[in-house]
């Protein structure tokens, strides 16, 4: 599907340079939102230049859990670690191909997904407007090298209890006033 969509990309912009001028080139990324993406990402790195993890449907596809539906909802989590390891094999894949990661998701503004996604490797968070302050005023805070232990930590972990409560020590030793809105 990627390279049918960077083909239909080429086309188009062949097409405006045609009728009107030359056109930048504009960047080509895709979404991860299915471990199988994951899983094939090597391949689809050669011809994207960014990546987006969306993390909503990254968690509810791993866990196979409908965060819509009341009677499973309360098991979807993004800190689970085998989210996160996914999250983490997406940037390694990009660091080592060069392309930017961004994420997207309620994980971009929980202070807990914060501290993981930037010790997992991700370059840019998109997060709802009202919580851009917060995350920004968190990221501030935040050394790289101990988040980056951090995550490389709570990959291992067994459990979204463990990963959260590794998180939560750090967040009160950088911004413990934070934690009084979070638990």
């Amino acid at each position: 599907e990627v390279v049918e969509a960077k083909k239909l990309f080429i086309q188009a912009k062949k097409m405006l340079e045609k009728e009107y001028q030359k056109v930048n080139q504009p960047r080509f990324g895709v979404m991860i939102e299915i471990p199988s993406a994951v899983l094939l990402l090597e391949h689809i790195a050669e011809i994207v230049d960014f990546v987006s993890i969306g993390t909503n449907d990254l968690t509810q596809y791993t866990l196979a859990v409908d965060r819509k539906n009341q009677r499973v909802s309360k098991i979807f989590d993004h800190l689970n670690p085998a989210v996160l390891k996914l999250i983490k094999m997406t940037t390694d894949v990009c660091r080592e191909k060069n392309i930017l990661v961004a994420s997207c998701g309620e994980i971009t503004s929980d202070p807990y997904g914060v501290v993981a996604l930037v010790g997992l490797g991700v370059d840019e968070l998109s997060c709802p407007p009202s919580r851009i302050p917060e995350v920004k005023s968190l990221i501030r805070r935040i050394n790289l090298q101990e988040a980056e232990n951090i995550a490389s930590e709570v990959i291992k972990f067994s459990g979204s209890r463990e990963v959260k409560s590794a998180i939560k020590n750090y967040i009160k030793k950088i911004m413990p006033e934070l934690l009084e809105f979070y638990d």
